[in-house]
């Protein structure tokens, strides 16, 4: 069950026919077995005390991953913004004709970097974006390299080098959170065992003739949690998406003629 490929809209309909269906399931055999409801009372009461304190306890624990991965997410993002902002200043400060190429590189590299935060991970756009962004960083180094052997005394020029280090980790660490997800294990367990735990619920409670509104109010809550912690999952597709707001300004700033002027030539 590949849930990751999923859009919103189909995700959320996968889950309310597995949850809901689950739980009327449970409802229709309780209401087969009422005749027997001294029977079943205490056992089915047992079991269903006991898996829906597990469920609640798997659910936090996939919520909980599903945030801090999130929160990763949207600090790398700024944490890239940052180091290309940086990256961007420290090269107003080297030498021609490296200056030049350089600003114009890291201005078409920041917009490159925006453009994945709206790309599908694992997808053709998203690859090619990746691809493209480390075409720059070979080209940037490059220049880098030039720039210190013509001037390699200047601190301008190591500072340079040192934040382009930097920007490329920065880089590196933002496209390993993107990557990093909830395993599809951890997902399934999660859905199975909430339809489980549900349906159990809903034979209990039609067994025992009292109304199963608590039941389906229960598979409503529990149905959104599923889909939060799941779209949580789906950065660059669901209804919650990590927000670009640095690189969106940092476009805009780069965009600007920059602040320092070139350093006169050595030597």
């Amino acid at each position: 069950m590949d849930l990751f490929h999923l859009n919103s809209w189909a995700l959320a309909f996968v889950l309310v026919v597995i949850v809901f269906g689950t739980t009327v399931a449970g409802v229709l055999v309780g209401r087969r077995l009422r005749h027997r409801r001294d029977e079943v009372r205490e056992p089915i009461g047992a079991m269903q005390t006991a898996i829906l304190g597990f469920v609640g306890l798997l659910l936090a624990f996939g919520l909980t991953m599903a945030v801090g991965r999130f929160e990763v997410r949207r600090s790398a993002v700024v944490t890239e913004a940052n180091a290309i902002g940086t990256t961007f200043l420290r090269a107003q400060t080297i030498s021609e004709p490296q200056r030049s190429q350089s600003i114009d590189l890291l201005r078409e590299y920041v917009k490159d970097r925006q453009a994945l935060s709206h790309r599908v991970p694992d997808s053709r756009a998203y690859r090619q974006s990746v691809a493209d962004a480390e075409s720059i960083q070979r080209k940037l180094w490059s220049l880098a390299g030039a720039a210190l052997v013509a001037a390699p005394d200047a601190n301008s020029t190591r500072l340079y080098v040192d934040s382009l280090n930097v920007m490329i980790d920065a880089a590196g660490s933002r496209e390993a959170a993107i990557a990093d997800r909830i395993p599809t294990s951890v997902s399934i367990l999660q859905i199975g065992g909430a339809a489980l735990a549900l349906g159990i619920l809903g034979l209990y409670l039609s067994a025992l003739g009292s109304r199963v509104v608590t039941a389906l109010l229960a598979a409503g809550l529990v149905w959104l949690i599923l889909l939060v912690a799941l779209d949580l999952d789906r950065p660059q597709r669901g209804f919650i998406t990590v927000p670009s707001r640095a690189l969106d300004s940092l476009v805009i700033s780069m965009s600007l003629d920059p602040a320092a002027a070139a350093p006169p030539p050595t030597g």
